[in-house]
């Protein structure tokens, strides 16, 4: 019993890390999908600009004139950036969700295990 008791207060420390790390990930997706948001609407801008109009790029305190073709290509580059980021960050958390479930599952069978007067831990089979 004190085993199962252990063990059922492992996994809930794991659990718990589990959504931790989950919240770390929408986090992560939630400031590439701003980020993504915002070279959008650069991209959209550099749409209206006629030919011959200036481009200037922020650098600490000073405004420098910037070439539209380099400036255009920075954009894209980091669009790019931002969806494999995206892709990747989408994936940890499909990986992650996975893995809460699991646990989760663990959790109930223990806890099964315990209120059904202490049996075998694990060995409690959930019936779908």
């Amino acid at each position: 019993m004190a085993e199962a008791q252990a063990r059922l207060q492992s996994l809930s420390e794991e659990y718990t890390k589990l959504q931790q790390e989950l919240q770390a990930a929408v986090d992560s997706r939630q400031k590439l999908e701003a980020q993504k948001q915002e070279n959008t609407n650069v991209q959209k801008e550099f749409e209206r600009l006629k030919d011959g109009e200036n481009i200037y790029k922020l650098v600490g305190p000073i405004l420098l004139k910037q070439d539209q073709v380099e400036a255009e290509s920075t954009v894209n580059g980091r669009l790019e950036f931002i969806s494999k980021e995206f892709d990747r960050t989408e994936d940890q958390i499909n990986d992650i969700q996975d893995k809460i479930e699991k646990k989760k599952g663990e959790i109930i069978q223990i806890q099964a295990g315990l209120q059904a007067g202490g049996g075998a831990p694990g060995k409690v089979t959930a019936k779908a």
